[in-house]
């Protein structure tokens, strides 16, 4: 009997590591190709082969060194090899990294007169000498 059970508990496991890898296999590939750049990490996801913990994989990357230059450089990240990428592929792009934030429009009012002419000694520290002497 109880090696009955102990059979029910580990077919019932195997049942429920099951479900992730045929979830994974039905996953709908993206329309239109994925800019590395650019990509979240939810975007990345739905590439086929790439996971939660490869999409992180490649933020950290690109955050670390740059924009992507080629699909080819995602081969730097451990668990990418020649043929798990070529499957990744056709699903993927490089485009130019996103524009940088513009600055307020502050930056081209001029400094005020008093700002711009420099201090002297007295008025930097905040008292005149010459009620002192």
């Amino acid at each position: 009997m109880a090696w009955r059970s102990l059979a029910r508990l580990s077919f019932t496991l195997i049942a429920f590591c099951m479900i992730p890898a045929v979830l994974a296999a039905n996953k709908k590939p993206p329309a239109a190709p994925i800019n590395l750049n650019t990509a979240t990490s939810d975007e990345l996801q739905q590439v086929p082969g790439i996971g939660p913990v490869t999409a992180g994989k490649i933020l950290q990357m690109r955050k670390a060194y740059g924009p992507f230059k080629s699909v080819d450089d995602l081969r730097a990240i451990r668990g990418i090899g020649p043929k798990r990428l070529e499957k990744m592929r056709k699903y993927l792009t490089v485009g130019k990294p996103p524009a940088a934030k513009k600055t307020p429009a502050t930056e081209n009012i001029p400094p005020s007169p008093n700002l711009a002419t420099p201090l002297k000694r007295e008025e930097f520290l905040g008292f005149r000498t010459e009620n002192f002497i």
